[in-house]
């Protein structure tokens, strides 16, 4: 009963009528923020969402645009359903209780420019290290490992994956156009780095998207390794 009582809750709009949304956009919107949860979850678990950080989206709607995205300021650790809200092309709120996620414009401005289905973002310790180490080249270059071929569209080891870095900001009007920017400059990127703060990537769907973090985090975190190693063993290996 209080199961129940939950999902009628979280279908309602915040500032739309029922009648605004079809059956299958509050369908899709169940869905999702289930999965959404249960990734969240599961990247706290790795040490990749820890405290409040990191946030998660996926679009419900394409027209029009409606995107299932993590309310602000949670624990990952216990997210739940409830927890996600569904916002307009500008961000706003339509359905569901909570303010959405501080970085939400940027969660658009991805799906925008790669017609994204979800969009991801994690701050591991990684990324968080790599992406500063690496500022002043503005980008960071993996290549020639297997684990490469588990990114969409990549079929050899021999590819090389180029992750921008951009610089980290507040004002996330400016940062969205950062990042769409930066994503019409490097169009074959499968993901990027916010200098000091972690990695966004995204995919056709949840799944793509969730395969992406996997494979970008493994590599993040071997490259960083490598670079700990003594110059004997960076050679050999």
């Amino acid at each position: 009963m209080k199961a129940a009582a939950s999902r009628r809750k979280m279908a309602q709009p915040a500032s739309e009528s029922p009648a605004r949304h079809p059956p299958s956009v509050a369908d899709d919107f169940l869905r999702s923020a289930e999965l959404l949860a249960e990734v969240g979850q599961s990247f706290y678990r790795r040490g990749w969402m820890l405290g409040t950080s990191g946030n998660l989206s996926v679009v419900v709607s394409s027209k029009p645009l409606r995107l299932a995205i993590t309310a602000s300021g949670l624990d990952k650790g216990h997210l739940t359903a409830n927890q996600i809200v569904v916002v307009d092309e500008d961000g706003q709120v339509v359905l569901g209780e909570g303010r959405p996620s501080a970085e939400t414009k940027l969660h658009l401005a991805i799906v925008r420019a790669r017609g994204a289905g979800a969009v991801l973002h994690t701050h591991s310790v990684w990324s968080t290290l790599l992406s500063d180490l690496c500022a002043e080249d503005r980008g960071l270059a993996i290549e020639e490992y297997e684990m490469l071929k588990g990114l969409a569209g990549v079929e050899t080891h021999a590819h090389r994956e180029w992750l921008p870095i951009l610089e980290n900001s507040q004002d996330c009007d400016r940062l969205a156009e950062t990042t769409r920017q930066a994503l019409e400059k490097h169009p074959m990127a499968h993901g990027f780095l916010l200098r000091r703060h972690g990695l966004y990537t995204w995919g056709r769907d949840i799944s793509d998207a969730k395969q992406h973090v996997e494979i970008l985090e493994f590599l993040l975190e071997v490259v960083g390794r490598k670079a700990t190693l003594p110059p004997v063993a960076q050679k050999s290996s």
